[in-house]
């Protein structure tokens, strides 16, 4: 009986995958446990396994279609086999495809690698979606390096191999259009996907479906940055790493809202929904995109407890380690563009969400303390927020306990 591959279960909140990339097609031999497709959900891609041996009879899904996990994406079986869904033997194949073992891996960043020296013989090492947009873009992947597994080709050293113009790219248009080449041919083209996709969508329909506004504040953090650094020693011998200005400003706004729920609520189906607990998103940017991992019952943490999760976090996101349940199910999400020397910016909701706090990057001015003019370091501070849900008046009391605990830092340690 034939074999059906089925789209797994990434994770518990997922409720689509999207097939990225086929690497066999109809008719082509397979190999139990060799690599057949790419799909991703969310900001999670993987590659898929075939379950068993055969031909490949059909390909349900085709690329750039989503459907639900446990959907069949494709059949296995022998030569002139007639696919039937349903079999008990495609139910089993179905069950332990939709278990995959782990998460397909992504090398983090390493030192620039020499190109490789191939013959047209040699056997290449190269993901499918890898494949693909090098077949995209014209490249020779016999002088591409791979920087993933035993050198395996990955999407990442193709788009670096784009993106460093170390090698043509020479648009290929079917015949009958080669006047386009050159109208195209200072232009490269590649489609909307992945990560790329799932952040512009999105943003798109969280600028649609909200009334969003955004207010600023700055705050003097002088002193909090004179009791991290009276504490650093201290707090690094007892718990292994200092405070960063991150983990107070975290430990702010989960304070904030505990005394303002309101901001941890989110507009459903015309129903106001306040969270009874505090699930924090800390943007982190990766060079493909953004991603949100989220502390979950942030306010059951310690200081340190919480400045270690946002450290180790943020570590598995850049190692591209985080799980589904990793990056669902924020209240309320900080973003900070201040180490890039960004001052005030409007950051965009993480829908349902009712806020998003950003953080700007501080600076040392001059400021009237009384009669007396002093040197202090500012911090400017940004709130956006869902005015359907929350007014201005309530949003700016809500930034402005933020600021008061940055400004009184001894008050967020007792």
């Amino acid at each position: 009986m034939a074999i059906n591959v089925v789209m797994p279960k990434l994770g518990m909140a997922m409720k689509e995958g999207t097939v990225s990339v086929w690497n066999k097609k109809v008719g082509d031999p397979v190999q139990k446990g060799e690599l057949i497709a790419s799909i991703n959900s969310e900001k999670i891609e993987m590659e898929i396994e075939s379950p068993g041996e055969g031909i490949l009879l059909e390909i349900a899904v085709e690329e750039g279609k989503g459907v639900p996990p446990g959907t069949p994406i494709a059949y296995i079986g022998q030569p002139d086999e007639k696919v039937v869904p349903g079999d008990a033997q495609n139910e089993a194949a179905a069950s332990i495809a939709a278990e995959p073992e782990a998460e397909a891996s992504v090398s983090p960043q390493v030192k620039e690698i020499p190109s490789p020296v191939r013959t047209p013989g040699d056997k290449v090492k190269i993901s499918p979606v890898a494949r693909k947009m090098a077949a995209e873009a014209n490249l020779d992947i016999l002088t591409l390096a791979g920087t993933g597994p035993g050198g395996r080709i990955t999407k990442e050293d193709v788009q670096k191999a784009l993106e460093s113009g170390s090698q043509e790219s020479r648009p290929v248009f079917p015949a009958g259009r080669e006047n386009e080449t050159k109208t195209k041919a200072d232009q490269s083209f590649k489609p909307l996907t992945g990560m790329r996709k799932v952040i512009a969508e999105r943003m798109h329909s969280s600028l649609q479906n909200s009334a969003q506004l955004t207010i600023y504040m700055k705050a003097d953090i002088t002193d909090l940055k004179m009791l991290q650094a009276q504490s650093a020693e201290s707090v690094k011998r007892r718990f292994g790493e200092k405070l960063t200005l991150t983990d107070f400003i975290a430990r702010a706004a989960i304070l904030a809202l505990q005394a303002h729920p309101l901001m941890n609520s989110a507009l459903i189906d015309h129903s106001i929904h306040e969270k009874t607990h505090v699930h924090l998103g800390m943007a982190v940017a990766l060079e493909k995109g953004l991603v949100v991992p989220v502390i979950h019952d942030a306010e059951k943490l310690s200081l340190s407890q919480l400045s270690t999760s946002i450290r180790e976090l943020a570590k598995k996101a850049r190692e591209n380690q985080l799980g589904s349940e990793e990056m669902t199910g924020s209240t309320f999400t900080i973003t900070n563009l201040g180490a890039y020397g960004v001052e005030h910016f409007t950051p965009i909701l993480n829908p349902p969400e009712a806020g998003i706090l950003g953080v700007g990057a501080a600076e040392y001015q001059p400021v009237y303390r009384g009669e007396s003019l002093e040197r202090r370091s500012i911090l400017p501070l940004s709130l956006t927020f869902d005015h359907r849900l929350v007014d201005g008046a309530p949003a700016a009391v809500f930034l402005k306990v933020i600021k008061d605990y940055l400004e009184e830092p001894f008050s967020m340690l007792v």
